[in-house]
This record gives C-alpha cells, sequence and structure tokens, in this order.
C-alpha cells in the first residue's frame, strides 16, 4: 500500500499533530488539511497562517482537499463523524483509503464505512486508546475493516503505533467506547468528588483513603490533570461520551452511566465557557479548580 498524499480533515489539536508528524514520513509527499475555520473570518488568518508555518496546504474545501489526498484522515468532534463521511465519500478517488479517528460508536462507524465505500473508496476506523498529547503520532491506535491489516503495516513504518484487531468494523470503535465509559467516567467522578470534598473541607481525609485503595495512583497529581484536561476538552469529552452511551445502547443496555458522564463532562465544559477557569495556569492543583466551581455555584 503506498498513500503519499495525506490529508486530514479538521486542523484542531490532533489534525495539527498528525499533519505536521506525518509531513516527510518515508514515501510521504503532502500533507494538507481542510477546515471549517479556514473559511471564516475569525479564524482564516491565524490558522492559514500556522499550517504554512509548519509546511502543511490548507485546502479551500472538502472537496479539493479529497481529490488531492490518497489517505484522508477524520479528525473532527465526535458529533460530526457520519456528517464528515456524507460530505467526503463523493470526493473521494477510488481506491483512496479514509481513515476514522473520531471516537463514535460502532453503528455511527458502520454508516460513514457505507457512504465511503459506496464510492470505490476504503473505510478504515481507529480507536485512538488515549490522548494524542504527548504521544504525538505515535499514540496506540486500533484498526478496524477489510483494509485495517494492510494499512497498519504503512502506518508502523510511519513510526505510529497501530494495531490491526479485525476486519469487521465496530470492533475498535467498540474497544474504544468501552474503555472511554471508564476513563472519562473516572474523570467525572474526580471532579464530583474533589469538589465536594473540598466544600465539605474534607479533602484531606478522603483522597488519602483513596490513596490506600488505590496505591498505585498519585490521586492529587492524577486530579489536577483530570480537572485540567475537563476544563479544556469538557464540549469534546461530551460529544464522546454521548457516543459511549449509543454504542452501550446499540449493545441492548440502558446507558445510565454513560449518560451521566456526558452530562457532567458538558456541565464542567459550560462552566469553562463561562470563564470560571480563566487565568488558571497549566500546572495548577486540582484545589484551584474546585475553588473556582466552588464560587461559580450558587448555595441552596
Amino acid at each position: 500500500m503506498q498513500l503519499p498524499r495525506i490529508g486530514l480533515v479538521g486542523y484542531g489539536e490532533v489534525g495539527k499533530i498528525f499533519s505536521a508528524g506525518l509531513k516527510g514520513q518515508p514515501g510521504v509527499v503532502q500533507a494538507g488539511a481542510w477546515d471549517l475555520k479556514f473559511a471564516q473570518p475569525g479564524t482564516r488568518d491565524a490558522e492559514l497562517a500556522h499550517a504554512r508555518e509548519v509546511g502543511v496546504v490548507a485546502h479551500d474545501s472538502m472537496q479539493a482537499l479529497c481529490q488531492a489526498s490518497d489517505l484522508v484522515i477524520s479528525a473532527v468532534t465526535a458529533s460530526s463523524t457520519l456528517a464528515v463521511a456524507q460530505e467526503a465519500a463523493p470526493h473521494l478517488r477510488p481506491g483512496a483509503v479514509f481513515l476514522d479517528l473520531n471516537s463514535a460508536s460502532p453503528g455511527t462507524k458502520q454508516q460513514a464505512a457505507a457512504l465511503v465505500d459506496a464510492r470505490g473508496a476504503h473505510y478504515v476506523e481507529a480507536g485512538v486508546m488515549t490522548s494524542v498529547p504527548p504521544y504525538g503520532i505515535r499514540v496506540p491506535m486500533l484498526l478496524g475493516g477489510a483494509k485495517a491489516a494492510e494499512l497498519a503495516q504503512l502506518l508502523t513504518a510511519w513510526g505510529m503505533d497501530a494495531k490491526a484487531v479485525s476486519e469487521q468494523l465496530g470492533v475498535a470503535s467498540a474497544i474504544k467506547m468501552c474503555r472511554s465509559v471508564m476513563i472519562k467516567g473516572l474523570e467525572a467522578l474526580v471532579i464530583e468528588s474533589y469538589t465536594t470534598a473540598r466544600q465539605y473541607g474534607v479533602e484531606e481525609h478522603v483522597l488519602p483513603t483513596l490513596a490506600e485503595t488505590f496505591p498505585g495512583i498519585d490521586w492529587p497529581r492524577q486530579g489536577a490533570y483530570f480537572f485540567s484536561r475537563v476544563a479544556q476538552h469538557g464540549k469534546r469529552r461530551a460529544e464522546e461520551m454521548r457516543e459511549s452511551a449509543n454504542t452501550v445502547k446499540e449493545a441492548g443496555f440502558p446507558p445510565l452511566m454513560a449518560a451521566a458522564i456526558a452530562d457532567k463532562q458538558q456541565w464542567v465544559a459550560d462552566q469553562a465557557a463561562a470563564g470560571v477557569f480563566q487565568g488558571i495556569g497549566k500546572d495548577a492543583p486540582w484545589q484551584a479548580y474546585a475553588d473556582r466551581l466552588i464560587a461559580a455555584c450558587p448555595k441552596g
């Protein structure tokens, strides 16, 4: 498999990391990107300038990106997974590979695959198994689909950590989504538990008991990381958890926990959008975030 021209749909955190990281890999002659921000007056200049600085071709439309790419990588928010496949599919080159990195349910991925495959292109799903920073393009990924093994071999040659788990679509996504229920759920639980403990003034009693039960975790440090990531990316996490809830529902179970986790992540995202965490430093302790939430929420 040779895919010399790569196009990223989505030029956010992941899109920037992947496009810059794949540019210049063996056999890659061009890395490009398309994002709605390229066409919006408020973001256009800054995003295009960033692309120029790192040598990424900024395409002016989805159509232009797809027609110029042998490998199209979709790296958008979970809620846009199917919409991107719908928009991209008519413009994909026959034989092109569409790699879907988005955190979506098996059912959503299967719908997207049907659109792509109908155009003579090849759909491969990816379950990205942890946060892309600090791994960059070496973030662990599980691939699924008829071309998963072949693509995994190419990506590995580019220094990526890609493993094919099934020719059946939905398996890689199911692994990712089930993991997300645990990881994003733990984030939500920590934020709720720590903030409540802080309000009652009992955090110095609560955290040591967690350390006794789970001694392998540095609970203050992990708490700070969870608070900061959710404050920064809560909206994206909430969308992912809604897809996790769909995954649970597709399996035939009521998604009681996954839905609640999505609500908690969205609530923190709403607080962030309202400026509650403004000015908190990158390495701030979890207490800084908890104190802002306490101050922002009316009592009684």
